[in-house]
């Protein structure tokens, strides 16, 4: 793994797992995705991971022109790298779900790295009442859900994208994860260095105990030696304390309100500015010093926010 004197925090602004009845600070309209993103970077995020959701009713959509309601204030308000999911929504197609990457051209786009079951079904147990008729069928009917990444679907996503000068967040939810990435990295389709994002508690994926994010890392160590950057997510209650054992690893962190709602036991966040809040201060107790969104640009070897299309 590539040491750097630096730690990046990503935040990942809105998501497509929770849904609006879950907390009234997931960011939904384009001017809160937007105020948001902005003050999550004004925290301390180099690295704004960014989904659109329908403004009337929540539900994700991949549509152009609704990450182009938010994109250029993003990028006019905040010097960070903003990375696009090409995961979209669960149900969507590839076409749809490339759609907004290929228009906005970004520094960084989400890749998924392998097909899974995706079962986010127990994540609206404790609603009683949802505020939209679309949000408990979306979420029951991952029970039987596959979210699809085959080879060829991460070929195309790799091939059009990185034709833009798009690198990748590489989105790695079990082991088997990685070597799908060793694969593409020999065919040379993609380039070091890679930044390789561990995700953990997810069901369907690896889970969040300790030994699970040694043995990704190990692993991780095998295949890429000193030509990846490790970044660790964890959903929900294990968020904060995994990410500070993969920064303590010499690792980078993400945080936000796409992989957790709360700021403590009990307690939602009110904003992800918050979370990175909370997690800087973690970090900066370690007396580990958070990157600068420059810093991240050096790192991962993007092409600069004058490079993209938004």
């Amino acid at each position: 793994m590539k040491r750097s004197e630096t730690v990046i925090i990503s935040c990942a602004i809105t998501g497509s797992i929770h849904t609006p009845s879950m907390s009234p600070y997931l960011p939904v309209t384009p001017q809160q995705i937007a105020e948001s993103a902005i003050g999550a970077a004004e925290a301390g995020a180099a690295i704004l991971h960014l989904h659109a959701r329908d403004p009337e009713t929540g539900r994700p959509t991949q549509s152009p022109e609704v990450f182009r309601q938010f994109l250029p204030a993003i990028k006019d308000g905040t010097n960070a790298i903003v990375n696009i999911t090409t995961g979209g929504g669960l149900g969507m197609s590839l076409d749809e779900r490339l759609a907004a990457a290929k228009w906005a051209q970004p520094e960084l786009a989400s890749m998924n790295m392998g097909s899974f079951n995706f079962n986010i079904s127990g994540a609206g147990g404790r609603i009683e009442t949802f505020r939209n008729d679309w949000e408990k069928p979306y979420l029951e009917m991952t029970k039987d859900f596959i979210l699809s990444n085959t080879f060829t679907q991460i070929e195309r996503g790799m091939t059009e994208l990185g034709a833009l000068g798009t690198r990748f967040e590489f989105e790695c939810y079990d082991v088997g994860h990685l070597y799908n990435l060793a694969h593409f990295a020999d065919r040379g389709l993609v380039k070091p260095p890679f930044f390789v994002q561990a995700i953990f508690g997810i069901l369907g994926g690896i889970g969040p105990e300790p030994e699970n994010l040694m043995h990704m890392k190990a692993t991780a160590d095998r295949l890429f030696g000193n030509d990846y950057y490790l970044s660790i997510l964890a959903a929900g209650r294990h968020q904060l304390p995994f990410v500070t054992m993969g920064a303590i690893l010499g690792g980078h962190v993400r945080v936000g309100l796409e992989d957790n709602l709360y700021l403590s036991k009990g307690e939602l966040a009110p904003s992800n500015a918050d979370l990175v809040r909370k997690i800087r201060r973690i970090l900066e107790e370690l007396s580990l010093t958070i990157a600068t969104p420059d810093d991240a640009r050096r790192m991962l070897q993007t092409k600069g926010p004058e490079n993209t299309a938004f």
